[in-house]
């Protein structure tokens, strides 16, 4: 509900102001409003799901910024190979294919974070963190042609199954996010860091952590190499990130940079977009309250390895500014902390606390984030 009625107003927007037909297809235009929710990287996702890959490092002269061209390896392959699954089922074109992938996905990340708050807060504590999860800025993408909702899913299920002991399936799901987003590192740590705690402490004996251990970072290692090997460059990914998409690790730099640039108004730093920047300005700033929020629900440990990996790696890339709110959005831990300092509010003031941004999501994490920025 708390989606539909975000996605009911996102498009409404896109009708009301008509820009998306005016936009160049597959950067956020399209011939109906529903289009652009397959642009950007969902252009990409359509392809791999339709044509498969083909690595390759191509120089690209008389830009600055790029030095190769765009290829769809720098894409990776668990969700579009979803998507075909269920286009060869179901009939559906990419589109839909990606759609419907991305709405069951959401769905089961919204479980997930629900298992996991409950545990951590009680029933009520779970509710509301699912709820946030439906409204955060940059939840826009959760029922878009995005890998988001998917990465999520997983990394969620994860982390609760390493809460519950259930070692195997945990490295299993690490493993197999490994071949959905480069930034299951952040997942892949903490599930291998959390099963050497408790190798070390023998608290579930030695072969079922050790076995989640060593299986973790495989489908991340495999997909790289694998991209590499067909480049004829084993680092061909990364330079294809940094030569195509301007991406990189920078250590915070460019973060810094940008904010003051942002919070001093000017906007002439790569990818400016005002109104994104100020929504990541916003987040930014209630970030070390959600932190708290979070250590004082005491989390166990792979939940804080989860968090602080996934924020340090969204903040200390060059990248997009104006979509730190969607690099954010997988450190649903931070949704938990919040949740359980709510979860004694009345449910009258909670509906009251919530109605706005039920309605305002479909501005601030869609409208903001495909036609006013780059997601």
């Amino acid at each position: 509900m708390v989606k539909a009625i975000g996605m009911t107003v996102f498009l409404t927007l896109l009708s009301h102001t008509g820009d998306y037909l005016k936009k160049e297809p597959g950067r956020g235009g399209g011939a109906n409003p529903w289009d652009v929710l397959g642009t950007w990287d969902g252009v990409w996702y359509q392809r791999i799901a339709e044509n498969g890959y083909d690595p390759q490092l191509i120089p690209l002269h008389g830009f600055p910024l790029a030095t190769y061209y765009e290829n769809s390896a720098a894409f990776f392959p668990l969700y579009p190979w979803l998507m075909r699954l269920v286009g060869a089922v179901t009939g559906l074109g990419p589109y839909g294919s990606g759609i419907a992938v991305s709405v069951i996905a959401s769905l089961v990340a919204a479980a997930g974070i629900f298992a996991i708050a409950e545990r951590l807060g009680g029933f009520r504590a779970g509710v509301i963190a699912a709820v946030i999860w439906g409204l955060f800025p940059g939840s826009g993408v959760e029922w878009a042609v995005y890998s988001d909702s998917l990465f999520v899913a997983l990394s969620a299920w994860a982390c609760y199954c390493v809460m519950t002991h259930r070692w195997l399936t945990a490295g299993v799901l690490a493993l197999v996010a490994g071949l959905n987003r480069p930034t299951a590192a952040a997942l892949i740590a903490a599930v291998s860091i959390a099963a050497l705690v408790a190798l070390v402490r023998r608290t579930d004996g030695v072969a079922r952590p050790l076995t989640a251990m060593l299986i973790t970072p495989w489908g991340l290692f495999g997909y790289v190499a694998w991209v590499g090997w067909r480049m004829g460059d084993w680092g061909g990914y990364f330079k294809l990130q940094r030569g195509a998409w301007n991406r990189y690790f920078d250590g915070g730099a460019s973060t810094l940079r940008t904010i003051m640039d942002v919070i001093t108004g000017h906007w002439t730093f790569w990818q400016s977009n005002p109104v994104p920047d100020l929504i990541a300005i916003a987040l930014l700033m209630a970030l070390p309250g959600l932190l708290v929020l979070l250590w004082r629900t005491r989390p166990p440990l792979v939940l804080w390895v989860y968090t602080a990996l996934t924020v340090v790696t969204a903040l200390s890339s060059n990248q997009i500014f104006g979509n730190i709110s969607r690099y954010l959005l997988p450190a649903f831990p931070l949704f938990i902390g919040l949740a359980v300092a709510l979860r004694r509010v009345r449910t009258s003031s909670l509906v009251g606390l919530f109605a706005m941004p039920v309605i305002a999501a479909g501005w601030y994490a869609g409208y903001a984030l495909f036609e006013l920025g780059i997601p």
